[in-house]
């Protein structure tokens, strides 16, 4: 069977956002699969998994919005930001901040933010990742990144009021690291500070409620009906202005041909080429050529998957 979609996967901990991949390559004997952004290992959630000509749609969702549930930690830092790592300054909580104190702290990240990258993280400078440079104990200036957090919002303070640790939900911009806001939190309300828990509850549009678990993956392949667990593209690119066109033209767009500008081409670029309701390609506005659209990727897919 020929898959062409997006496997919803929900990923365990203990997985790496490539073992995920490698994995469902493996079950689904598909080499062309790619995940649309990395969870850290110790991360659960939403891990949208592109399969076939859906692949072609991933750097296009890289940079939605992603949305996580989050545990701040208070009273304790470390190496790595989160719990698997050393501690390096500690504070008793003797007297744990207020709720208004943790809506005046979490009111002050909203908005576009600067964040310096954890030392343990993936981020390359001088063409060498951070953990690289922790690892061999190399102290290097880490750059600062412009992130936007959309929303931000505290959950269960029961929970804080027990053990100085309260959740929140997070709606931010890609690039940003949860660990990091965690720590700055923390520094806002004057306590050392660390992410103990994190899990992506929303990647690309898609949410936790749509996702699938390993378990699942193998037992509707036993049944032989594995397609059921996969989205259609055009559920990836919902995002995207829709440029809608007949039998004729839908001919040129297949082959990839250029096509002259039309009032109903949408304002922004770039956007996706329907026909029947089905995604054909996404196409831009020329940038050198003003009365010309061209293809950015074209979809070979005579029937996707969810008809």
């Amino acid at each position: 069977m020929l898959l062409h979609g997006i496997l919803p996967l929900y990923k365990p901990k203990g997985f790496t956002s490539h073992d995920c991949v490698m994995k469902v390559r493996k079950l689904l004997k598909i080499k062309k699969i790619g995940h649309t952004g990395t969870l850290d290992p110790n991360v659960e959630g939403v891990l949208p998994i592109c399969i076939g000509e859906a692949t072609k749609i991933i750097p296009f969702l890289l940079s939605l919005q992603k949305v996580y549930i989050a545990d701040v930690s208070l009273g304790k830092s470390t190496t790595t930001e989160d719990s698997d790592g050393e501690v390096v300054e500690e504070k008793p909580v003797i007297r744990p901040p207020s709720d208004n104190e943790v809506y005046h702290a979490l009111e002050q990240f909203k908005g576009e933010i600067k964040q310096t990258p954890p030392i343990y993280s993936a981020v390359k400078v001088k063409g060498k990742r951070l953990y690289e440079y922790a690892r061999q104990g190399i102290d290097i200036e880490r750059p600062e990144r412009h992130v936007t957090i959309y929303d931000i919002e505290t959950l269960d303070l029961s929970k804080r009021r027990e053990n100085t640790i309260f959740r929140i939900k997070v709606t931010c911009s890609k690039g940003t690291y949860i660990r990091t806001l965690c720590v700055d939190i923390g520094k806002k309300l004057g306590f050392p500070s660390h992410m103990s828990y994190l899990q992506r509850v929303e990647s690309d549009t898609i949410t936790l409620q749509e996702t699938v678990t390993f378990e699942a993956i193998e037992s509707k392949l036993n049944e032989g009906k594995i397609d059921e667990l996969i989205l259609p593209i055009e559920r990836g690119v919902k995002h995207l202005p829709s440029f809608v066109v007949d039998a004729k033209v839908r001919t040129k767009i297949l082959q990839g041909q250029k096509l002259p500008m039309s009032e109903k081409v949408p304002t922004t670029s770039p956007f996706k080429v329907m026909y029947n309701n089905k995604l054909l390609a996404i196409y831009e506005k020329h940038k050198n050529n003003e009365h010309e659209i061209k293809p950015v990727r074209v979809f070979n897919v005579q029937k996707n998957v969810g008809e």
